[in-house]
């Protein structure tokens, strides 16, 4: 990546992205963030210059700077991807911790962030705007869609489809062949052996229906 990377969101995520890059050596010019009471503050020596919405940052975005959304909040990465695709016409690069594993037959979307330790096996499909928690698992033939959070050490088996949307919390198991309706959530630690509908919260070993 030639160019330097604004992050949006100088959160926990944040500063996960700004490790990221700079542990691939590529520049990060400065965080925008909408908490007021951050602005003018350094994160490891990188300023928060401003809001998310500040066009005098926005307008370099595409030429002159890559961009990067570092939150959880899906609500709001939505408005956020939508700003910068539909009226800057930029797409958020990904940030992919070095330490992770990522099959050359991988199919990766945009905007994702991958960090310590994932490993991504062949011929796995990852959406757009996804986080995959440090030393998650997505094995062989998986498919993962949009907007998708999956937890630090979970494991989603060969072969499982992840709706768009859903939230899978820490250290949970996916079985293989399992499908995640969108908007899903699954609690942490939990083992996932039947498919989830479409928006239903599931929990425990194995998962139920809360």
């Amino acid at each position: 990546m030639e160019n330097p990377v604004i992050i949006f969101g100088a959160g926990g995520l944040g500063k996960v992205a700004l490790e990221i890059f700079k542990r691939n050596q590529v520049e990060v010019y400065c965080f925008l963030d909408d908490n007021k009471q951050l602005h003018g503050t350094e994160i490891d020596n990188i300023q928060v210059m401003g809001s998310t919405d500040e066009e005098q940052f926005l307008k370099i975005l595409g030429k002159n700077c890559e961009a990067f959304i570092a939150t959880d909040d899906n609500r709001l990465k939505k408005s956020l991807v939508k700003t910068l695709t539909n009226e800057y016409k930029v797409m958020p690069v990904n940030a992919i911790h070095d330490t992770s594993y990522i099959s050359a037959t991988a199919q990766l979307g945009h905007g994702n962030l991958i960090a310590a330790g994932v490993f991504v096996n062949v011929d796995t499909k990852l959406g757009n705007h996804c986080i995959l928690n440090c030393k998650a698992v997505v094995e062989y033939e998986a498919q993962i869609n949009d907007f998708v959070q999956v937890g630090a050490g979970s494991i989603i088996g060969a072969g499982a489809v992840v709706g768009e949307g859903t939230f899978i919390g820490a250290g949970v198991t996916i079985i293989a062949g399992i499908t995640i309706g969108k908007n899903a959530r699954i609690g942490a630690g939990s083992l996932v052996m039947q498919n989830v509908a479409e928006g239903e919260t599931v929990f425990g070993v194995p998962a139920k229906k809360m």
